[in-house]
């Protein structure tokens, strides 16, 4: 009996009338190309929340047959348990088998002698199900509980009571049981546990004529990776990681007596962690083929007409015609189109099904071409009207100029920006059918009919993109459902839609079309997509700047060659041959004749079509040799299991023979299980032996044998990246024993595995449990399995995290290693990003730091630095213990780029009182440790950019603090000038016509500003306070009071701190330099009130701001100053003093005293009627930075963060203020010039103000992120110079601190020394002095404290100790390579400190000609921890100094010279720079330049030169990569250049304007600096050129600072320090310089 398939419009309102319009189709699952099928994929919502691919299931619809057993088991299930039941809700301890409810259900009908009857196999394969009557309520309910994971919380609390060391019950030993501990048993009992690699089952629910069954959906499957992103498999590792999940899964259900059947890539479901499940539910095969009775087989009938099983469909007869049909591989269908058995039309849609397109999915479409333009009624014998089909659709829309300027101006070179056909495309061309929903979320989200084309001609000039298939056989798409859409008008030269559809697919199957629709296969399946065809048709795509991320759509590529043409031509000969003979004779003829020329001329068409589909093979891929019926029960088992089986099945209570739960399975036994090495090679023997002992592991039947034979072809195609058999190459290997060709591309050890797996002898092949317990899986694998399994469970976040962080905590990390803790952190931390409980934030604060324990710097930077955003963990971020845990890992330049700009985040705009007070602690307590330079930088000018965006008082709090740790220095040198710069730039703001936004930033900045300056002042000597900030009619508090146009906040502040620093400095330098400045604004304001004859309150007064300032009181307009200022001064100075300086004293008091009632009483000290009052509403803002009261200042006196000793008492001393302002009359002008006769005592003396070359008040009113850099503008100023080296000092490098330098030089005798140098006071603090001859690189070794200094050999020494470690030398010859580890090293006496005076003249080390065995210069390798250095010879050679060892040496090619080049310059992708999610980006290549110019290209994995050319006219001085396709490189030829690697052929930008060679450059960010001889030049990576087209470098000599002279010593060497904004330069004479 035939069974056709239902379309899926049918399908949609079948699923809409079954359960409810609230389900929403997304589009139907089929198996053909065409869209029928009994699957759809449905999205469901959650109240309250928005669609999201979580909430995507699979709704598959099963006939139900009265014989089968599986619909026997779910009739019978729902008539005996009511309505609606749980096939298995109880837990192992607690749950009921159906076996034991369901003593009355029969199985006789089955035709298969497994080991479990069907009831107990299905309950095991589906313990989660629910059963009964379908309905969208119950549907609800069953996609709720998986959404909000409540499935399986039990077993996952069960675990957790189970690390605890409490009693768990069974759930969690069944489960860890699923997992192989203590170890895979494929006799055991099935459970009602689900295993987590098998896709769960969530309803078996009914509806009339079928069974329903839901699946979650998942948003990839492997199929999706291996055709869209194969990157996404990054690793071997990860490959191997994935093969045990899958025979894991296989293990369990081999020992359930099931084997699969249907292995492939299609069927490995992978969730958004890449978690695979294993699909045994096959879509419309849903079900056990076990069911039949009798062994009966399930064949596969061809139905003899294509159409859709309801009767009364609209779609009966759409595809009548159709001859698709199976099989559906690729070369029987490219067969049948080449020879002309199958149409067009047919042969495009199977294309479209290989490469993934989906019937219904608007964003994966089938495309089909354009081939008319719908001016003209198509003629075959006409050229007008026919689309050119050699060009795509959209370069005939935009046309080759556009396309050429696209792809040359585009930073990343391509044509098409969007794929051939979007989802804007296909929505607008089945506007007219769909919902309105759907345009509004496609389309435009205002629904516009008239905006849609009207006519197939419009439709055709305005898209780009390319056709559907509906335009060929639907002609309901022309036929509109909406109200004020009309229908969609066809050609004048068609009647009506369906004689359209007739005329153009006619068209598509013209002889025209046929002749050239291979060109249009090129474009969108075939060659052009990539390459230099590509380029040459204008078809390059724009590339996905994620390629490790896993895609479920994409391009994919089908051949690599060209498309043979269709053999139609000589076909047509031949019919009209045919047609034109007359009588039997004349016709027998000419068949003679055609035949003869058929043959003839079609010959080389034939040998090309075979070779094109010989190469296509792999479109055709096989998996298993004897696909059966799926999920098939195996039939024989050895005699002993089916005896015992027998005895279990008669007595289903007794389970104590196969339940052998381990009363050892506790913490320290998983602990004891997860704890291994972290070495994952695989020995090559220990596999080969392992390949001698599975012989004798066979598997248990023929069926699981095939299972084993798809799991070796799986294996195979992942590391191949194609299919390993298809049709042809796997009867050669069943018939001969001849391996696919294939097999020779696989690694070795691979190849013994995929060899046990396709053994002919099915009875060898391997089982699945000793494939799991093969050496091919590396500890790592299995740690991590063990670990991250129970994450997958369907439970909530707060018990994975809970799990996640009780594990961890135990020392489950730690147990299984680096590497392995390393893979678990994607699956753990995660669990991270989701909106947490304070209990929950707490589990994963405690995650994070065990992870941190555990993982390198690199896995730190990678995995934990993402995490640390999320709000609902930043007050347990921006502890103490956490942050100096991770400086200690990454150091301190990667904490200053991922964690600091979001400690000063917590600060500004709306900030969390608790972590605006955690964060400014942290800020406060690093500040010493980070230096003066990145504390101004990175804390000082952030904070100061957040002025007037809502900074809150702990911001200004840390300013203040800062100031006062670092001391008075600090404050008059950098804080003041800076606070000074901004107060300034506010005020002359407010007095320009400026737009009020504007006005009132600057108001609020300037409050910011004053506060600021009011708790900095308690730090200050008074005769300081006076110099900088009052003295020269320079006193900012009265430049603001007599601003007219400030806010009256503004003023309040103002007078309130002017009042403040008044009574610091005293009534007598208040009366010399205060009272000056002030008599203008007093008498601006007598005679304001003068005029004004009224109050303040009633007087033309400024904006009133009705903000309160602790409850107190306010002013109200400007007249109020008077009230706020006259009587204050009255009291400090006494009222004579203040008449004499005040000439208006008369009208300001008699102003008092009629509004206010103020009057002075000469008989005291004291104001008289309610003057108390008034001056107790006066606030003293000034307090709010130094009360004892600051949530600040309360945690830090809770913190561990030490303090150094050497700023112990002063730092102690200035964290109280109030001590200071107790003791303020003892300061004396002795105490403040003894400062500053020690200022150069001081550490970072020699830094200087930022404020003379900030420009950040132009930036300060920008709403952007503070971590948003500020521009670095370079001054080309030297800060101060220090003699380093006798002779030349050759090499500079910076540690990550920006505290710490290490110079290379020549010192006496020209033997080489190193010196490490203390930026903080510019002293030598220690060096190496090991090398006898000249040092020519040095490199720091990441975090490890050891540097290698290059002299020819390879020094590794001890920064810290100077001592030496290990040796490394190239020898001369093929001897082998010597390491020497030291036990001791030079010791450093006190004559070779007094020899660093001589005087030693320099001398080049590369000047004569270099012995090739020498080492000529070095990069480190941070991601894997590598040294590669250059030799003479133009070779690399990789070390591994960690443990003192050389690897293997990469040969260049030699260039057209017959002498080779020594590497100069070596650089790679990737290092010092992140990728975007904040993983340190593994180097895909290394570049070397070379002495003669040249640059060279090599892959990273092969070791292969990728590309080498003509960099240079000269000596290659310097490389760099600041992006993966970037190169910079510098030479002695004078020029700078800028190399994109994307090309083919690397093009250079070329930055001129050096008048003699480059000798180095440094990067950061987009800014280059170069130096050559005494001149440094600047030039951008985003530059663009001058007006001639040239990019040019200024050159421009350095100036001392002090005395503004020129340097005329001769630069040889550069290295910026980006986070001080700095940069170091070292010189022929020795010297070197710090410059800004």
């Amino acid at each position: 009996m035939e069974e056709k398939e239902t379309c899926f419009e049918c399908l949609e309102r079948r699923i809409k009338s079954d359960w409810s319009d609230q389900l929403q189709f997304c589009y139907g699952i089929s198996d053909s190309p065409l869209p029928f099928g009994s699957s759809a994929i449905v999205q469901f919502s959650l109240s309250n929340s928005s669609p999201s691919p979580t909430s995507q299931f699979i709704l598959s619809y099963l006939p139900t047959h009265s014989h089968h057993c599986f619909s026997k088991y779910i009739d019978q299930y729902t008539l005996q348990n009511g309505e609606e039941t749980e096939v298995s809700s109880g837990t192992g301890t607690g749950g009921t088998y159906l076996s034991d409810t369901l003593m009355g259900y029969e199985c006789c009908a089955c035709n298969h002698c497994g080991k479990f009857s069907c009831l107990r196999t299905i309950t095991a394969l589906a313990p989660l199900a629910y059963v009964g009557i379908s309905s969208y309520s119950g549907f609800q309910e069953h996609a709720s509980s998986f959404l909000s994971g409540t499935l399986e919380d039990h077993i996952l609390s069960s675990i957790n009571l189970l690390i605890q060391g409490k009693a768990s019950g069974r759930d969690g030993v069944n489960y860890m049981r699923l997992l192989g501990v203590p170890s895979f048993d494929e006799n055991s009992i099935p459970g009602c546990l689900r295993h987590p690699n098998i896709a769960p089952v969530l309803g078996l629910l009914k509806t009339p004529g079928y069974i329903n069954l839901l699946l979650p959906g998942t948003p990839y499957t492997l199929e999706n990776i291996l055709h869209y992103s194969p990157n996404a498999l990054n690793s071997d590792w990860h490959i191997r990681f994935l093969m045990y999940q899958l025979l894991s899964a296989l293990t369990y259900l081999h020992g359930l007596g099931v084997h699969h059947g249907n292995l492939c890539p299609s069927n490995v479901m992978l969730t958004d962690s890449c978690w695979a499940w294993l699909r045994i539910w096959d879509y419309h095969r849903l079900g056990f083929n076990l069911c039949f009775d009798h062994g009966k087989s399930n064949s596969s009938h061809i139905p003899s007409r294509v159409g859709c099983s309801v009767e009364d469909c609209s779609s009966q007869g759409l595809y009548a015609d159709l001859k698709l049909s199976p099989p559906l591989d690729w070369n029987s269908q490219f067969n049948r189109w080449w020879r002309g058995e199958l149409s067009n039309f047919e042969y495009l849609l199977f294309l479209n099904k290989l490469v993934g397109r989906r019937w219904g999915d608007h964003t994966f479409h089938p495309v089909m071409p354009w081939v008319i333009d719908f001016s003209t009624k198509p003629n075959e014998d006409s050229d007008s009207g026919w689309r050119d089909l050699s060009k795509s659709k959209w370069r005939l829309a935009k046309g080759d100029e556009q396309l050429d300027f696209t792809y040359s101006s585009s930073e990343v070179p391509h044509h098409v920006s969007d794929e051939c056909l979007s989802e804007l495309a296909v929505c607008s061309y089945k506007a007219r059918r769909l919902p309105l929903s759907v345009l509004r979320m496609a389309v435009r989200s205002v629904y516009e009919p008239n905006e849609y084309p009207s006519t197939m001609q419009r439709l055709y000039q305005w898209t780009p993109d390319e056709c559907i298939p509906e335009f060929y056989c639907d002609p309901r798409i022309f036929y509109s459902q909406h109200s004020g859409m009309t229908d969609l008008a066809v050609p004048s030269w068609a009647g009506s839609p369906e004689e359209f559809i007739k005329l153009h697919r006619e068209a598509l199957e013209s002889n025209r079309v046929s002749c050239q629709i291979h060109h249009w296969i090129d474009i969108n399946f075939g060659y052009k997509m990539s390459g230099p065809a590509a380029v040459a048709a204008k078809n390059v795509m724009l590339s996905s700047s994620e390629p490790a991320k896993p895609r479920s759509i994409g391009r994919r590529q089908l051949f690599s060659k060209p498309h043979p043409s269709r053999q139609v031509s000589m076909q047509g000969i031949q019919d009209r041959m045919k047609e034109s003979a007359v009588g039997q004779h004349q016709a027998h003829e000419v068949e003679t004749e055609k035949s003869f020329l058929y043959k003839s001329t079609c010959l080389q068409e034939l040998e090309q079509a075979s070779s094109f589909s010989e190469h296509a093979q792999h479109l055709s891929p096989v998996y298993c040799h004897a696909q059966q019926n799926l999920l098939k029960q195996n039939p024989s088992f050895k005699e002993s299991q089916t005896e015992n089986l027998e005895r279990s099945a008669s007595n289903p209570h007794d389970i104590s023979n196969y339940c052998r739960f381990s009363p050892d399975v506790d913490l320290n036994y998983l602990l004891e299980h997860i704890d291994m090495q972290d070495d994952d090679s695989t020995g090559y023997q220990e596999l080969l032996l392992w390949r001698k002992k599975s012989c004798l592991s066979r598997t248990s039947s023929k069926e699981d044998a095939e299972d084993i034979f798809s799991v070796g072809c799986l294996l195979a195609e992942l590391y191949l990246r194609r299919p390993l058999f298809c049709s042809t190459s796997l009867s050669m290997y069943l018939e001969r024993g001849v391996f696919p060709g294939l097999m020779q591309e696989l690694p070795s050890h691979i190849k013994i595995l995929v060899e046990a797996c396709i053994e002919k002898d099915s009875m060898r092949r391997p089982s699945a449990k000793s494939l799991l317990e093969s050496p091919f899986f590396p500890s790592t694998v299995k740690s991590v399995y063990l670990f991250t399994a129970p994450l997958q469970l369907m439970a909530t976040n707060g018990s994975r995290l809970q799990y996640a962080a009780n594990f961890a905590k135990q020392g489950a990390l730690k147990a299984m290693g680096t590497l392995a803790a390393e893979m678990c952190a994607p699956y753990c931390l995660s669990l991270a990003s989701a909106p947490l409980s304070d209990a929950e934030a707490e589990w994963a604060y405690l995650l994070l730091k065990e992870f941190i324990k555990c993982l390198t710097p690199k896995a730190v930077k990678a995995s934990v630095l993402p995490t640390t955003g999320y709000s609902h963990l930043k007050v347990s971020l921006l502890q103490d213990s956490f942050v100096r845990e991770i400086w200690n890992q990454i150091g301190k330049q990667a904490y200053l780029e991922t964690i600091h700009p979001l400690v000063i985040s917590n600060l500004y705009i709306s900030p969390h009182k608790i972590s605006a007070a955690a964060a400014s602690v942290l800020l406060i307590c690093s500040s010493e440790e980070l230096g003066v330079p990145i504390t101004v930088h990175q804390t000082i000018l952030p904070l100061i950019h957040c002025f007037g965006k809502g900074l809150c008082p702990d911001g200004i709090d840390v300013l203040v603090r800062i100031g006062g740790l670092l001391g008075e220095t600090f404050i008059l040198k950098q804080m003041l000038p800076l606070l000074k710069h901004v107060a300034h730039s506010c005020i002359g703001v407010s007095s320009m016509n400026k737009p009020e936004p504007m006005h009132s930033w600057c108001s609020s900045a300037l409050v910011d500003c004053l506060m600021t300056l009011d708790g900095l002042v308690a730090f200050l000597p008074r005769e300081a306070i006076v110099k900088d900030l009052i003295e020269d009619q320079s006193c900012l508090h009265v430049l603001a009071l007599t601003q007219t146009n400030l806010e009256i906040t503004v003023l309040q502040v103002a007078a309130t701190t002017l009042m403040a620093i008044c009574q610091r400095i005293g009534p007598e330098l208040t009366a010399l330099h205060v009272l000056p400045q002030l008599k203008v604004l007093f008498d601006e304001l007598a005679f304001s009130q003068e005029i004004s004859n009224g109050s303040g309150s009633l007087g033309k007064s400024l904006k009133v701001s009705k903000s309160k300032v602790n409850g107190e009181f306010q002013l109200e307009s400007r007249m109020d100053l008077v009230l706020l200022l006259y009587p204050s001064f009255c009291s400090l100075l006494g009222i004579e003093k203040l008449r004499q300086c005040c000439t208006t004293w008369l009208l300001l008091e008699q102003f008092l005293l009629r509004f206010h009632n103020w009057k002075w009483e000469y008989t005291g000290e004291s104001p008289r009627s309610g003057v108390e009052n008034v001056i107790a509403k006066v606030p003293l803002l000034s307090k709010g930075s130094t009360s004892d009261y600051s949530p600040a200042k309360l945690l830090l006196n809770g913190v561990g963060w030490s303090i150094p000793q050497s700023q112990g008492i002063r730092s102690s001393k200035n964290l109280m203020p109030q001590r200071r302002l107790a003791n303020a009359h003892q300061s004396s002008v002795q105490t403040y010039e003894s400062a500053s006769k020690h200022f150069k005592t001081e550490p970072w003396f020699w830094f200087p103000s930022p404020a003379a070359s900030w420009d950040g008040s132009d930036h300060l009113g920008r709403f952007v992120s503070p971590k948003d850099e500020f521009p670095w503008k370079i001054r080309a100023s030297i800060l101060s110079s220090v003699r380093a080296h006798q002779g030349a000092l050759r090499s500079l490098a910076v540690c990550q601190d920006e505290n710490t330098v290490f110079t290379a030089g020549i010192g006496p005798g020209f033997k080489g020394t190193v010196q490490k140098w203390d930026l903080t006071r510019i002293n030598c603090v220690s060096g190496y002095y090991g090398h006898e001859e000249v040092v020519n690189d040095i490199c720091i070794l990441s975090l490890s404290g050891r540097i290698a200094s290059c002299d020819g050999m390879i020094h590794v020494w001890d920064s810290q100790t100077g001592k030496l470690i290990s040796v490394f030398s190239e020898p001369s010859t093929d001897s082998l390579h010597l390491v020497s580890p030291l036990s001791s090293s030079t010791k450093i006496g006190a004559d070779h400190v007094d020899m660093l005076n001589s005087n030693t003249s320099s001398s080049g080390v590369l000047s004569s000609p270099f012995d090739e065995s020498l080492y000529t210069c070095m990069h480190y390798l941070e991601e894997v921890e590598k040294l590669v250095v250059g030799t003479g010879n133009g070779s690399l050679r990789f070390l591994d100094v960690s443990q003192g060892r050389k690897l293997h040496l990469w040969k260049g090619e030699f260039n057209e010279s017959a002498f080779p080049s020594l590497v100069s310059a070596i650089c790679s992708c990737g290092s010092n720079k992140e990728q975007g999610n904040g993983a340190s980006a593994s180097p895909s290549w290394i570049a070397t330049g070379l002495s003669s110019g040249h640059c060279r290209l090599f892959d990273v994995r092969s070791g292969c030169v990728t590309a080498c050319w003509r960099a240079h006219d000269g000596y290659v001085t310097k490389l760099a990569a600041p992006e993966d396709h970037l190169l910079v490189s510098s030479s002695l030829d004078r020029t700078l250049k800028i190399w994109d690697l994307r090309r083919n052929i690397p093009t250079a930008v070329t930055f001129k304007g050096h008048t003699d060679g480059v000798s180095s450059f440094s990067v950061w960010g987009q800014d280059v600096i170069s130096i050559s001889r005494n001149k440094i030049g600047l030039s951008s990576l985003a530059n663009s050129a001058d007006e001639d087209g040239q990019h040019r470098i200024i050159p421009q000599k350095l100036y001392s600072s002090d005395h503004g002279s020129r340097n005329v010593s001769v630069l040889s060497s550069i290295s910026i320090i980006p986070f001080s904004r700095l940069f170091l330069v070292g010189t022929e004479d020795g010297y070197l310089r710090i410059c800004c």
